[in-house]
């Protein structure tokens, strides 16, 4: 018997759902106390905005917003509820009816935003990235007037900035096109160029996900408490580490330890090729996913390539054994 955490630089949904998904896709439970998506991590600072308005952004409609108060943002907006209070604020839009049914009505122009949350990927670039720089210009207030960056600290002493936070850095993902699509990190890359279009420069901000260091640390917490559940007490010890994934930049991600007689040495398998080098873990990179061995050599090479996941996982297990 495998226990099996998971961590995903996905999202878009309650931990929940993912789970209950996945423990019908692969026959086995996946409790959400196994479970990390890229936007679970913002689980830890939820105390810090829990009465603060942010602006959350990803995803359809406002299933990004339910993600987000169930972790504790009480005053989650959308770009969709901006767009339903100003429908001028970007003219070349028009809500559906099913975006316009889900939005809640605020004067935002009395809602002062104290931070923006890419919790997943954006599904309208050019309306997000607007109200997003409405946002930061004008303090947290839309609509107010622009304080550019070489202002603030001279004229407004007193300025706090919009606290900006991106969950998942990953500028492609396979999807089922052919070729891989752009992901939440080329609308990271669209909206600073925008911005430093209009300000002269790039606009500060947190990013969280694969292969960030705060999104390992997190990681190993969902590997101690997979332990402690294993073994029936807490641990501080961490496991040897074999990281699989498609992608030499980023991954998709799984963790895997065997339930053997001492767990305590059982191998993870986690998916991600550029953050197991960088924290000096084993990489297995698979050419089922983005990695296309036509295009040359890996941007960042793993200990091993291999054909899918099933090999890499064997792989492991032989090299264990032989070291064992």
């Amino acid at each position: 018997m495998l226990q099996c955490p998971q961590m995903t630089n996905g999202g878009g949904a309650l931990e929940e759902e993912r789970c209950q998904k996945l423990t019908s896709l692969l026959g086995f439970e996946i409790k959400p106390s196994q479970f990390m998506q890229a936007h679970t991590i913002l689980k830890s600072c939820a105390h810090k905005f829990a009465d603060k308005p942010v602006l959350v952004l990803g995803g359809k409609t406002d299933e990004l917003r339910k993600v987000a108060q169930s972790y504790g943002y009480n005053k989650a907006y959308t770009t969709l509820d901006v767009k339903a209070w100003n429908s001028h604020i970007w003219p070349f839009y028009d809500l559906t009816p099913v975006e316009l049914s889900s939005t809640h009505r605020v004067d935002f122009s009395k809602t002062p935003i104290a931070a923006v949350f890419v919790f997943h990927d954006p599904r309208n670039w050019a309306l997000d990235i607007q109200i997003v720089t409405d946002v930061i210009l004008s303090g947290g207030i839309i609509g107010s007037p622009y304080i550019l960056p070489h202002k603030r600290k001279s004229q407004y002493q007193d300025f706090k900035p919009v606290e900006l936070i991106f969950c998942n850095p990953d500028l492609q993902w396979q999807a089922g096109f052919e070729r891989p699509r752009l992901g939440q990190g080329a609308f990271r890359v669209a909206f600073q160029a925008v911005y430093q279009a209009l300000t002269g420069t790039k606009y500060p901000h947190i990013q969280y996900g694969k292969p960030t260091e705060d999104t390992y640390k997190f990681a190993q917490i969902i590997l101690r408490n997979t332990i402690a559940e294993v073994v029936g007490k807490h641990v501080d010890c961490t496991p040897n580490v074999y990281m699989i994934g498609d992608n030499p930049d980023s991954g998709e991600p799984c963790l895997l330890a065997p339930n053997l007689a001492n767990p305590l040495s059982s191998n993870f398998l986690l998916l991600d090729i550029a953050g197991a080098n960088a924290v000096g873990w084993t990489s297995i990179l698979v050419r089922t996913g983005v990695y296309d061995p036509g295009q040359g050599q890996p941007t960042h090479m793993p200990t091993h390539i291999t054909d899918d996941v099933e090999t890499a996982v064997r792989w492991a297990i032989e090299r264990e054994m032989k070291s064992s």
